[in-house]
């Protein structure tokens, strides 16, 4: 049975129109014959989207109990029995209740999709599993319900449903998404416009990399090798001069012209030594790049333009941009360069981009084949003179030129045997002495045509010849080896200086650095393992590529950093030359591990040197603060106590009255000392579990008078996911700090709704208010705005109250009140769906 195929519609926010755009392709694919069903969709009360329902056959729903309430969910097995050829399945993250046949509403796609029966379903971009830290840092909200990317990812089809903010608040604010009493704190909560714009480009560039999936995908599966220019991907080639910072610029404004364009710059260096590259340009060079919002890379290749090129095709690029040569007029007999090779070999496919500098023309020195390693071009070469050179030779001396003489003969076989080792080395010369020796006494030697030599002399004339041509091949030839050796060490302590700087500086992470392996070695993966000891299992701290490998054994490249740390490669073995330079890098890789490590030591030691001086200056601010309370209570003691005075009843009563103030006052100030210091030093651990905010909330208002507060919390609000107690505390000192503010006769609103996966408590006061500036100040410890008088605190209050509430999974936000005075926003979780099946999900269409 084939498997059904997934449709999904993708928007960046609730309200953009998923679930409508959803059923409008239902009743198309219904007026041509398909037949398509509705399993299940959620309508949230939207008059628009309740009658796209008219018309749609619906199956109906399986009805299950969840602590004395029943609940419908999707009836997977009707769904199945019905077998139709489409379902139209809603808010795909969701989370079922108990008792259903999966947990998650995906798990039940997944089956529908198993049987053959193609599905249409909706996603908010928050709710995809990668995102849920990025969305969190947005909207401050943590997305409870999250479906795995993978599911999204296999769809056959992925549809974004785009709205501006402009457009979607205007929607908010008409009631077209959320009920009125709730419209409110939606647009000045979740639907700011600074989020939605943030969630809108978080879904454009998602799909955007599906789509380049989708079409490296067929490129693949169709072995297209040509480039495609979908999107223009600018490739950079960098030689490390300073000319690449103006190619750099240029090819960023070559990108700006297209939508979408990217820039990739890439600098190439030989597996045998770097040239003319400066670590500090390149630096400069990958700082631009990455400011200009593009990317480096570092590759290795022997021939630097099939290189460039097969970079270029691998990432789909459709431009390439490199400098007019430096070299001078002369050094062109060595070759055309890399720009022009590039220019011939690139293909109608790519375009390539010559740019002038002020570097052209001033020289790079050496061209680079005098300092590399003898290709294999150059060593057949050497073995076609050294070998088969003296067979023309012969001839040539035999029958055009008999006469020369021996002693020229000899100088000019030792021509041959010289070129073959300019060419290709030690072997082919020795090859062409070897050669060359035995034509010599064969053709020039009396008696010819014989092995044997009538003088002694020509002998001696051979042996010498042998010898010279013997010793010129040695020289030549370690003359190469010193040269290639020499470009090595050279290339190898220049990548090294180069990464040394980012890692002194701090510049790379772990996996930059990993990553930086994996790339100049060609390798598939790269991870560091360390241990605990000898027989201790080996952990990965860090780790780039595809399936890298656990221990050691199974890696292909293997190099040991101290007794209990190894860098290990997966992709190819690696000669032994190039272990050395893969040593440093493990050891670079080690310290930027221990730096990190100890960064994060100096941190804590950080927090904990806050905390002591947020102890001192507690001790020294509530020095008058402790006194009093203090002095009031003993001087009404005092006065009680003493014999001189007969106090009447009234008398006595005021007396503990104000004895009971003056321990209030001093019990909720210790209260907030101690409270203050336990957030400092972060031994606050909440005991999380399920609440109800019309519980908690009440019993948070003992500390002000009883007509000083309106609450207003409605029963249906959702269950709260937080530790009860904090939650308490932190509720009243906000009310308690907003009635201190408050004008006579004018009492404070305690109000509550429930949006998205949170619950906001607002409490609204008519007082003076706070400029935006100070906003954030007065959540700092010791901190009073206004013309407060020393009696009413030391400042702590708001400070405890925004540490509890971040301590429990919330926030707390001061916001002005429309009108006059301030607002404070308490947003709290709510308890994840399975807990709480009643509360309001944020994945409506």
């Amino acid at each position: 049975m084939a498997r059904g195929k997934l449709r999904i519609y993708l928007g960046a926010a609730p309200g953009v129109g998923k679930t409508y755009a959803m059923l409008s392709e239902a009743h198309r694919r219904i007026e041509r014959g398909t037949d398509c069903v509705v399993a299940f969709v959620e309508h949230h009360h939207r008059p628009r989207t309740e009658v796209m329902l008219h018309g749609l056959e619906q199956v109906p729903r399986r009805e299950l109990e969840y602590r004395g309430t029943v609940f419908t969910e999707m009836d997977v097995d009707a769904v199945l029995a019905r077998r139709p050829q489409v379902a139209l399945v809603d808010e795909l993250p969701h989370t079922n209740i108990p008792g259903s046949r999966n947990a998650k509403r995906w798990q039940d796609v997944e089956e529908l999709l198993a049987a053959g029966i193609d599905v249409i379903s909706t996603v908010n971009i928050q709710h995809l599993e990668s995102l849920g830290d990025v969305v969190e840092s947005i909207t401050g909200v943590r997305q409870q319900e999250t479906v795995p990317d993978e599911v999204v990812r296999r769809a056959d089809q992925i549809e974004l449903v785009d709205m501006s903010p402009q457009a979607l608040r205007r929607r908010m604010a008409h009631g077209n998404i959320y009920k009125p009493d709730k419209v409110d704190a939606a647009l000045s909560n979740y639907f700011r416009p600074g989020n939605l714009t943030a969630l809108r480009e978080l879904a454009l560039l998602w799909v955007a990399d599906r789509v380049d999936e989708y079409l490296n995908e067929y490129r693949r599966e169709h072995r297209v090798s040509t480039i495609w220019g979908s999107r223009e991907r600018i490739v950079v080639g960098l030689t490390g001069g300073p000319e690449g910072r103006t190619l750099i610029r240029r090819a960023s404004r070559l990108a700006e012209k297209g939508a979408g364009g990217e820039v990739l710059a890439v600098y190439i260096s030989r597996s045998d030594g770097l040239t003319s590259a400066s670590p500090k340009e390149l630096a400069v060079q990958r700082t631009l790049v990455e400011d200009l919002g593009g990317t480096f890379h570092h590759v290795v290749g022997d021939d630097i333009p099939v290189a460039l090129l097969d970079f270029a095709r691998g990432v789909n690029a459709t431009q390439i941009v490199l400098g007019v040569s430096r070299r001078r007029s002369w050094q062109y007999a060595f070759g055309p360069g890399v720009g022009a090779t590039v220019a011939r070999d690139s293909g109608p496919d790519l375009d390539v981009h010559l740019i002038t500098h002020d570097e052209v023309g001033k020289g790079r020195g050496l061209p680079v084949a005098r300092g590399a390693r003898l290709g294999r071009p150059r060593v057949i070469w050497g073995w076609v003179v050294g070998v088969l050179g003296p067979v023309p030779l012969t001839w040539l001396l035999t029958g055009a030129a008999p006469d020369v003489g021996l002693a020229n003969d000899m100088l000019l076989y030792l021509t041959l045997t010289v070129a073959a080792a300019l060419l290709g080395g030690l072997f082919p010369a020795l090859a062409s002495a070897v050669v060359g020796s035995l034509l010599l006494n064969w053709y020039f030697t009396p008696p010819v045509h014989t092995w044997t030599i009538a003088d002694p002399k020509n002998i001696v004339a051979i042996a010498v010849f042998f010898g010279v041509a013997a010793s010129v091949a040695s020289v030549v030839d370690q003359a190469a080896r010193r040269t290639h050796q020499a470009a090595r060490l050279r290339a190898e302590s220049e990548i090294l200086s180069f990464l040394a700087g980012h890692v002194l500086r701090g510049e790379t992470t772990l996996e930059a650095l990993l990553e930086r392996v994996r790339e100049t070695f060609g390798m598939e993966s790269v991870a560091l393992l360390e241990r605990t000891g000898e027989t201790a299992p080996w952990t990965c701290a860090g780790s780039v590529g595809p399936e890298p490998a656990r221990i050691p054994e199974d890696a292909d490249v293997d190099v040991p950093v101290g007794d209990h740390m190894a860098l290990s490669l997966r992709g190819r073995v690696l000669p032994a030359a190039d272990r050395r330079v893969l040593a440093a890098f493990a050891a670079q890789a080690a310290v930027v591990l221990d730096r990190q490590r100890l960064q994060r030591e100096a941190d804590r030691a950080g927090e904990l040197a806050e905390g002591n001086r947020i102890r001192t200056a507690l001790l020294a601010a509530v020095s008058h603060d402790l006194r009093t309370p203090l002095a009031g209570i003993k001087a009404a003691v005092t006065s009680l106590r003493s014999d001189d005075v007969e106090w009447s009843e009234r008398d006595q009563a005021d007396l503990l009255e104000a004895i009971e103030e003056g321990a209030d006052r001093l019990d909720h100030l210790v209260g907030n000392l101690l409270d203050m210091s336990r957030l400092q030093t972060g031994t606050v651990t909440p005991i999380i579990r399920e609440s109800d905010l019309d519980e908690v909330v009440p019993m948070a208002l003992g500390g002000v008078p009883e007509d000083s507060v309106e609450l207003d919390i409605p029963e249906t609000l959702p269950m709260v996911y937080v530790d009860r107690g904090l939650l308490e505390r932190a509720v009243a000192n906000v009310v308690e700090n907003a009635v201190k503010y408050s004008p006579p006769g004018e009492p404070v609103l305690v109000s509550a709704s429930a949006l998205a996966d949170r619950v906001e408590v607002r409490v609204v006061d008519r007082g003076p208010g706070v400029p935006d500036e100070a906003k954030d100040r007065i959540f700092e410890p010791f901190q009073r705005y206004g013309d407060a008088p020393r009696g009413v605190g030391v400042g702590l209050g708001l400070a405890v109250a925004r540490g509890f509430a971040e301590a429990v999974g919330g926030t707390l936000l001061a916001e002005d009140t429309p009108g006059g005075g301030l607002t404070m926003v308490l947003a709290v979780p709510t308890a994840p769906e399975r807990e709480r099946p009643g509360g309001l999900v944020v994945s409506g269409g």
